[in-house]
C-alpha cells in the first residue's frame, strides 16, 4: 500500500477516536456541573476559584480559538463571549481578570450552555473536513491539547464546587473500599543515576519532556500518604502555633489566614471535624484517610516536626514507577497497564473522596508505595522549573508559569484515569490548599 494511502487511513483512525473522546469529555463536563441549581453557576467564592458557568464556557473558548484560526470562514459566536471566557492568553486579545469572573451576570448560564452546543456541532463539522489536509495530524494533536485542558478544568470544577457547596452539592452516592492491609512505616530506596521524565509516544504535556538524567542520594520514602490522623497529631501537639515548624512566608501565612487545622476543618468543642463532599464527620473517623487540602506551607512545617523531609520530585518519580528488578521504569506504579478501578482511586471511581490507606494494594510500586496515583496530588520539594532542554508546545500554557510554585505527583480522586500518569508535573503556589492536596515524608539516607 503506497505510504501516502497509509498515511490517510491512520489519520482517518485517528479522527475516529479523537471523535469519541471529544464527545465524551464534552458530556462529562456536563454531567459534573448536572446536580447544580442555576444560581450556583455564577457564584465566585473566593479569588482563586472560578463561577462553573466560567468553566463551561472557556473550555468552550479554547475550542473556538482552534476554529477561528484553522477553519476558514469561521465566524465568531460572540466578542463579548471571547472577552468574558480567555483565561490567562494575552496573546488573544482583552480578557476579564480572574477575580472578576463572578462580577458578571452575562452571559447568563442558558447563553453559555447554547454557544457550548454551537461550537460542538462546528466541531464535529471541522473533524469531517480534515480529510484531506496536510495539516491533519497537527490539528488533531491540538484538538487533543484541548481536551486535555478540559480534563484538568474538570478537576477544578470539583476544586470549585467544593468550594461553593460541598456537602450541599448532590455527588453520586458510593461507597469506599476498607483498607486491606496496613500500610505504615517508610522504605528505603537506593540513589545513582536516574531517567527523570517522558520519553514515550503518548500524549504528555511539554513540562514532562524531555526524558533527562538526574543523580539521586540514597533516601527513604513514606510508603503512604500522611493521614489525617497523623496530622491531627501535628495539630494538638501546637504545630500551627510554633514557628520553628514553619518557613518564613509560611508562618506569615498561618498568621496572616489564622490557619489552625487544613482548609474544610472546623472545630466543634474539643474536637476537630472534617467536612467533605459527603458531609460532616470526626476527624478521629477518618484517621486512616490521605489527608488532603493542605497547602505546601503546611505540608512542609508537618515535615519537619516529623523529622522528616518532602521528596523531591525525582525521588517522588523513582519511588512511583521505577522497578530494580528489571532496572526499568514503568508507566504506572503497577507497571505499564492503564488504570483500573482495582489500581487507584481516580474520576472515574466515582467515590468524590478519598479511600482508605491501604484500600488499593493492586496499585502499590514495585518499593511497595500505595496510593502514589489517585487519592491526593502530593506536594514536592521541587520548584516547578523547566527541565533542561525544555522546548515549549504551547505558548502561554504551561512555560509561562516556571516561578514561584511548587510540583505536586500523582492526581487525585478528582483525576480522570486519561489524564493521569507518574510523570505528570502538576503545579500550584505554596499557599494553596482549595485543591486536593496531601503529601508524604521523605528523608535522606
Amino acid at each position: 500500500m503506497p505510504i501516502a494511502q497509509t498515511t490517510k487511513m491512520q489519520v482517518s483512525a485517528n479522527a475516529a477516536a479523537m471523535i469519541e473522546l471529544f464527545k465524551q469529555v464534552r458530556r462529562q463536563t456536563m454531567q459534573i456541573v448536572a446536580p447544580l441549581e442555576i444560581e450556583d453557576y455564577v457564584i465566585q467564592t473566593a479569588e482563586f476559584m472560578s463561577p462553573p458557568r466560567w468553566h463551561i464556557g472557556h473550555t468552550t473558548w479554547f475550542f473556538e480559538t482552534l476554529l477561528q484560526t484553522y477553519q476558514p470562514g469561521y465566524r465568531i459566536f460572540d466578542e463579548d463571549f471571547l472577552f468574558y471566557f480567555n483565561s490567562y492568553y494575552e496573546g488573544f486579545g482583552k480578557r476579564i481578570l480572574r477575580a472578576k469572573r463572578g462580577t458578571r451576570s452575562r452571559p447568563t448560564v442558558k447563553e453559555t450552555v447554547r454557544y457550548r452546543q454551537h461550537i460542538d456541532a462546528e466541531m464535529l463539522k471541522f473533524f469531517d473536513e480534515l480529510d484531506g489536509r496536510a495539516d491533519a495530524a497537527e490539528l488533531l494533536r491540538l484538538v487533543r491539547l484541548g481536551l486535555e485542558h478540559e480534563i484538568q478544568h474538570q478537576e477544578l470544577l470539583v476544586y470549585d464546587i467544593k468550594h461553593l457547596l460541598c456537602d450541599v452539592y448532590e455527588a453520586p452516592p458510593s461507597v469506599a473500599p476498607e483498607a486491606v492491609e496496613q500500610v505504615g512505616g517508610m522504605i528505603e530506596i537506593e540513589g545513582g543515576l536516574f531517567s527523570l521524565g517522558y520519553a514515550g509516544d503518548e500524549f504528555a504535556w511539554d513540562n514532562e519532556k524531555p526524558q533527562h538524567t538526574v543523580f539521586l542520594q540514597d533516601f527513604a520514602i513514606d510508603r503512604a500518604p500522611v493521614s489525617v490522623g497523623e496530622y491531627l497529631d501535628f495539630i494538638e501537639s501546637g504545630g500551627y502555633g510554633d514557628y520553628r515548624w514553619w518557613l518564613s512566608t509560611g508562618w506569615e501565612a498561618v498568621n496572616r489566614e489564622q490557619w489552625q487545622a487544613p482548609l474544610y476543618w472546623e472545630r466543634e468543642g474539643d474536637e476537630w471535624m472534617v467536612r467533605d463532599f459527603h458531609g460532616l464527620l470526626p476527624a478521629s473517623a477518618k484517621a486512616n484517610e490521605p489527608v488532603t487540602h493542605v497547602s505546601y506551607f503546611e505540608a512542609a512545617a508537618f515535615a519537619k516536626w516529623a523529622g522528616k523531609r518532602l521528596p523531591t520530585e525525582a525521588e517522588w518519580e523513582k519511588a512511583a514507577c521505577f522497578d530494580a528488578a528489571t532496572n526499568a521504569k514503568q508507566n504506572f506504579p503497577w507497571g505499564n497497564a492503564a488504570p483500573e478501578a482495582e489500581h487507584a482511586n481516580l474520576f472515574d471511581n466515582q467515590l468524590w473522596s478519598v479511600a482508605a490507606i491501604g484500600a488499593y494494594p493492586n496499585g502499590k510500586s514495585s518499593y511497595d508505595c500505595h496510593q502514589m496515583i489517585g487519592d491526593v496530588w502530593e506536594w514536592t520539594n521541587s520548584d516547578y522549573a523547566p527541565y533542561p532542554g525544555f522546548k515549549t508546545e504551547f505558548n502561554e500554557y504551561n512555560d509561562k508559569w516556571f516561578v514561584g510554585q511548587k510540583v505536586l505527583r500523582g492526581g487525585s480522586f478528582a483525576t480522570p484515569r486519561i489524564h493521569t500518569r507518574t510523570t505528570y508535573r502538576n503545579f500550584f503556589n505554596p499557599p494553596e490548599r482549595w485543591m486536593i492536596s496531601g503529601f508524604r515524608c521523605a528523608k535522606t539516607i
